[in-house]
C-alpha cells in the first residue's frame, strides 16, 4: 500500500497537479506492482513564504 506523499511550492494549475497525481500513481503501479486501489497520493502546496533553501525563501527569491 504505498503511500506518496509530495510537497510542492504553490502555483501550480489545477492541470498539473491531476497530471502529477496521475504521473505518480501510474509509476507507482509499473514499478512496485501496487494495485490502483491501494495507492494514496497527497499533495501539499506550501506557500512560498514558508519554503526555504540556503535561508532564503521562495518569496524572498522573487
Amino acid at each position: 500500500m504505498p503511500l506518496i506523499d509530495v510537497s510542492i511550492a504553490e502555483g501550480r494549475t489545477p492541470e498539473q497537479l491531476r497530471d502529477l497525481i496521475d504521473g505518480l500513481h501510474r509509476v507507482a503501479e509499473s514499478t512496485v506492482d501496487a494495485a490502483p486501489e491501494n495507492i494514496t497520493v497527497i499533495v501539499r502546496e506550501v506557500p512560498h513564504h514558508l519554503w526555504a533553501r540556503t535561508n532564503t525563501t521562495i518569496a524572498e527569491r522573487n
